[in-house]
């Protein structure tokens, strides 16, 4: 069944922000409980949590009132993991600290339990701002058992992005935009990870912004858009970094920097600026309806 689209208005924001107020309290007292028990107590309190917070959910949802059963249902999520994490701990199969270079059985539990549980409460809540948190742990299963950090881990993080945009295109459920947004976070990503270096690199920094914006119009996610013009302002900083100092050479071979042109980044982001607005001008029938 189809995940159901939220509108912004003035209730679904204070119903955001309220859900979102009370999964930072439930951190906070669990942060504040795990100092003051030893393990096996915290994950009692960790279940406490969890039971509250998705009995609250499912109550809402019996009630037919899928907005707030879906926001509590995201933090019942996020309870989850905390309390399969508390756990673990108290069976001493995970420590405090991740690291890919070494395999973990356990971690890999821990990340597949918390995978199924988004997957399945999105499906029965129809939520898809639960799809947020399927989508990085599903990225993070991927990379924790099939790397072991560097080139590796961008490879891999580049394919799972690729995957998630064909994955977000052929869908049309909501959900779909947090495949586009996971897609174009990933991807980016791994770009700006071999890429961040020389002119060179940013110039084609630059050109993967305007494919961005491309996929956004062909897409139409702005998500796209949004990164395409967050790429462009990070490589308008960089030109404006590199071409504002003048360099000249003295003496002996020794060479002393003038200083900084301020005329430059000014010139740099209006280019961007109105390249931006000829992008946005590409098709009159989004930007002005």
């Amino acid at each position: 069944m189809d995940a159901r689209k939220p509108r912004w208005t003035t209730a679904s924001f204070l119903l955001y922000a309220g859900g979102l107020t009370v999964l930072g309290a439930a951190i906070g007292a669990l942060g504040y409980l795990s100092g003051q028990y030893g393990s096996g107590a915290f994950a009692g309190w960790a279940l406490l949590v969890l039971v509250v917070l998705y009995g609250i959910a499912t109550e809402f949802r019996r009630r037919d009132r899928w907005l707030v059963a879906g926001v509590f249902a995201f933090t019942a999520v996020i309870a989850w993991a905390a309390f399969v994490g508390a756990l673990w701990s108290w069976f001493g199969w995970i420590s405090g600290s991740v690291s890919f270079s070494s395999f973990s059985l356990s971690r890999l539990a821990l990340e597949l339990l918390v995978l199924v549980a988004a997957i399945g409460d999105m499906r029965l809540f129809r939520f898809p701002w639960i799809a947020s948190i399927a989508v990085f742990v599903g990225w993070f299963f991927v990379i924790d058992l099939l790397s072991a950090g560097g080139n590796w881990t961008a490879v891999l993080t580049l394919l799972v992005g690729i995957v998630y945009l064909l994955a977000g295109a052929a869908s049309d459920s909501p959900a779909g935009f947090w495949l586009h947004f996971a897609a174009g976070l990933l991807i980016g990503g791994s770009f700006l990870y071999w890429l961040h270096s020389s002119d060179f690199d940013w110039a084609l920094i630059s050109v993967a912004a305007l494919a961005y914006v491309a996929i956004s119009y062909a897409s139409k996610r702005s998500s796209w858009a949004v990164f395409g013009t967050i790429g462009l302002l990070a490589a308008g900083t960089h030109f404006s970094a590199a071409w504002g100092h003048k360099t000249v050479v003295s003496y002996g071979g020794f060479s002393v920097s003038s200083s900084f042109q301020g005329w430059v980044p000014a010139l740099v982001f209006a280019f961007v600026g109105f390249l931006l607005v000829v992008l946005g001008l590409a098709s009159r029938s989004d930007a002005e309806t």
